[in-house]
């Protein structure tokens, strides 16, 4: 019998300011698009709608508009949140579905958008859990000058100064940026506690590099942490600038557990090699293989039975199991600790019990400090 085709739309930046990502999702995506295809038993094959574009967020809009013009329904794609947002308007207008899986900064939750990717209670919180009682509360923020880089760096301010810490310094790079040599300078001047890197892509690189000569000379340098490091981010940079940093992730190629040793074992054999797997591979991986078996529950690639599928049933991925809350369309996700070393690995030292509901606008995550007692002036009134 023959098997209906249904396009989708794989729309990463494979070339620009943060490509090295968006190869790997794609990668990721095209891997899941083939194992799908290859199995007889499903009653429809995928046909990929792939675009590149280049990093620039208006053309993910350009792109996503052409992808649906084209018989798409369903996007996977976007990697920053700027191009994200210009995406929304297009799925909003041509009833199609953003699968959008890679760490976000949250206060967010569009019925057009499934959200696969961890937000800030999944991220950013438990990596504060652990660096602010073991490093100290002086902290120094460097992000990228776009939404992800603003939001999260006054996330962690909140963080900070609710737990009678201090931000030292709060500064941005343009994305794609590798002028960073004053940001070291001033990280020697002001011997912050630690440094939380938002950068993105060329620029979170070219920082850890002018890093690993800044702490070759320095040996008490504080810590670098982050929540959106990658393997990705270290491959390129020579090994005494690799170990040493702390990221937080719910995926790390070592994440020893049935689920992803299975995963790796069918990549390996599919691609061939040793492949070394990133966030972003099973980002795209991911977004593909829960929309196919969303598709066999539902019986149809509409978006609207897409999301009652999709949020109404459990997914074993290479992260775990996972399920997205019908309310907000976030999924469940265990966030894990992981301390990179000289081979650009990452080996994971802590987890979460269990997966953690996502929070996107931090209703229940956040500490709330009461506020001070005031006293209320006495009122005359006036004849």
């Amino acid at each position: 019998m023959a098997r209906d085709t249904v396009p989708v739309s794989v729309l990463y930046s494979t070339t620009g300011a943060y490509a090295a990502y968006g190869r790997d999702a794609s990668a990721g995506a095209m891997a899941a698009i083939s194992e799908i295809n290859a199995d007889a038993s499903l009653p429809f094959l995928l046909k990929a709608h792939v675009s590149d574009p280049g990093g620039h967020a208006e053309r993910h809009a350009q792109m996503a508009k052409s992808a649906t013009m084209d018989g798409c329904r369903h996007i996977i794609g976007c990697i920053t949140s700027w191009s994200r947002k210009d995406v929304l308007p297009i799925v909003e207008r041509h009833d199609a579905l953003l699968w959008y899986a890679f760490p976000y900064e949250g206060y967010e939750a569009n019925e057009r958008v499934i959200y696969l990717g961890a937000c800030p209670n999944q991220h950013l919180l438990p990596l504060f859990d652990h660096v602010q009682p073991r490093f100290g509360n002086r902290a120094f923020f460097v992000g990228s000058n776009y939404i992800w880089g603003w939001e999260i760096s006054r996330i962690a301010r909140e963080l900070t100064e609710t737990a009678g810490g201090r931000v030292l310094s709060d500064r941005f790079v343009p994305l794609g940026s590798v002028e960073v040599d004053h940001l070291i300078r001033e990280i020697a001047t002001l011997k912050p506690d630690f440094v939380l890197t938002n950068l993105v892509g060329a620029s979170a690189t070219a920082f850890i590099a002018a890093y690993g000569l800044f702490r070759a000379s320095q040996p008490d340098a504080p810590p670098l942490v982050a929540c959106n490091l990658t393997e990705i981010d270290l491959e390129t940079l020579a090994p005494a600038a690799r170990g040493g940093h702390i990221s937080t992730s719910s995926y790390f190629h070592r994440l020893d557990t049935p689920e992803n040793r299975a995963f790796k074992a069918r990549m390996q054999a599919r691609q061939g090699g040793d492949r070394r797997l990133s966030a972003a591979f099973v980002a795209g991986y991911t977004a593909v293989s829960v929309l196919a078996r969303a598709m066999v529950d539902a019986g149809t690639d509409e978006p609207a039975a897409i999301r009652k599928a999709a949020t109404a049933r459990i997914f074993e991925t290479p992260m775990g199991a996972l399920t997205i809350d019908p309310r907000h369309q976030h999924a469940r996700l265990t966030p894990h600790l992981a301390l990179s070393d000289a081979d650009g690995e990452f080996d994971i030292f802590d987890s979460a019990a269990a997966p953690i509901e996502a929070d996107p606008y931090l209703v229940r995550s956040l500490p709330r400090p009461w506020p001070k007692a005031t006293t209320t002036p006495d009122l005359k009134v006036v004849k």
